[in-house]
């Protein structure tokens, strides 16, 4: 296993309106040459949240932070830096948490989701004991959750839709 030690690239995306908050591991290689939250092509991410929203599939960077703003949707991830071996989230070491404080008091917030069991994990082993607001974990929109249909992905995320 070879790892490199990644340093979170991205902001948050939020605004006062935001009422959940969806998060991440850390951004994958393909999310960091796009320079953009879930830039694998083949992860169904922003196909879900269209399909959940109304809004049309987001094709730039624009237009995905206006189908999370629009939502009430804010978008992060659990860790600020790790060491990890590509994309892959088994292999992730030394997990730094990022500082939920300013979007938590900045914002509606009412519900955690995050993307995926390790995203879960990392999320109540080093940031539930800071924010005290429980998470429930949803499948990994992944395209390594091959096992996950779309229509099995939106009847599971559409718990979303109870908060938004």
């Amino acid at each position: 296993m070879v790892t490199e030690t990644v340093v979170h690239p991205f902001k948050p995306v939020y605004n006062e309106n935001s009422k959940i908050i969806v998060l991440g591991t850390i951004p994958s290689v393909k999310s960091r040459e796009e320079n953009f939250y879930y830039g694998n092509p083949r992860n169904r991410f922003w196909k879900v949240l269209s399909c959940l929203t109304g809004h049309p599939l987001p094709l730039t960077v624009r237009d995905k932070k206006e189908l999370l703003l629009d939502g009430g949707i804010a978008l992060w991830d659990v860790l600020k830096s790790c060491d990890i071996d590509q994309s892959k989230d088994s292999s992730i070491i030394n997990p730094v948490p990022n500082d939920f404080s300013g979007i938590i008091n900045r914002t509606g917030i009412k519900a955690v989701f995050t993307n995926g069991k390790k995203a879960q994990e990392l999320y109540r082993k080093l940031c539930y004991p800071r924010t005290n607001l429980k998470s429930r974990c949803l499948p990994s929109t992944s395209p390594a959750n091959g096992g996950y249909s779309l229509e099995r992905l939106l009847s599971e995320w559409s718990v979303l839709l109870k908060y938004i």
